[in-house]
């Protein structure tokens, strides 16, 4: 499918690798030029390397933490005009709801709801001047089914959302489209982490431990940051336009949910 984007310009966040990699590796083979953004600056180049050579688009590659002011303004000066923003960083630590204090909510806040939208306040004028602009922010899956270990990330990103619902409709008359993209469990090096913390912390092994977090995931499996991707890809499509404000479950089925 021709997602009529080629030629266009994405800033695609976090990018490196996990599912940034995979928006941004989804682009560029619907021939997107693409700048992106991590902050380990080896990963970063090798992977930008790879797109270009494999895709034959341009690729800007800017190693930068964009949760701070600094950053983002090196972000955003290396990328010129962009047509499709994805808005994306790794979620604040787990804990108890006992153990936070008010500057954890405050970089909860910074990374996780004020960076994307300093970066919407930065590129959507400049989208809705030329009719035509695509932002997906990837949150998660407790937008909808709040982790009660993910304290900070559920306030963060729940707050994000709501800026979005009212802001996505606002923008919309000037062509500009504003979703949500949550993923639930993918094969991502976190996944990787976090199935290793739950094998050590319970005794066994792995395996066993991936085994239990898929039982609970009725496609049985995690997903990929391909199939991730290629959804982020279609939300910045040419075929997104009457989709506004909306918040896309990737999950497998995990959130059991009508609405």
């Amino acid at each position: 499918m021709d997602l009529g984007i080629a030629g266009k310009r994405a800033l695609v966040c976090a990018s490196s690798k996990g599912l940034g990699l995979g928006c941004a590796e989804a682009l560029a083979e619907a021939g997107v030029h693409l700048v992106m953004n991590a902050r380990g600056q080896e990963a970063l180049l090798a992977e930008a390397d790879r797109l270009r050579t494999t895709y034959g688009v341009e690729v800007t590659a800017v190693a930068a933490d964009i949760t701070t002011e600094e950053g983002r303004a090196k972000v955003l000066e290396a990328a010129g005009t962009i047509d499709i923003l994805v808005n994306n960083a790794g979620g604040p630590p787990p804990g108890m709801w006992t153990d936070w204090e008010r500057d954890d909510f405050i970089a909860a806040l910074d990374a996780n709801m004020l960076t994307p939208i300093a970066l919407i306040k930065a590129l959507v004028p400049g989208m809705m001047e030329r009719g035509w602009g695509r932002v997906v922010n990837i949150t998660s899956v407790s937008v909808k089914s709040p982790i009660a270990v993910l304290g900070l990330s559920n306030s963060a990103r729940a707050g994000l959302t709501g800026y979005v619902a009212g802001t996505a409709r606002q923008v919309a008359p000037h062509g500009v489209i504003i979703n949500n993209l949550l993923p639930g469990l993918h094969a991502t090096d976190r996944m990787i982490t976090l199935d290793s913390a739950v094998a050590e912390q319970e005794g066994i092994t792995i395996e066993e431990a991936r085994a239990q977090r898929v039982s609970n995931i009725p496609a049985g499996r995690y997903g990929t940051r391909q199939e991730f991707g290629a959804t982020c890809a279609f939300m910045c499509s040419q075929f997104a336009g009457f989709m506004v404000g909306q918040n896309v479950l990737l999950d497998g089925g995990q959130v059991n949910t009508t609405l």
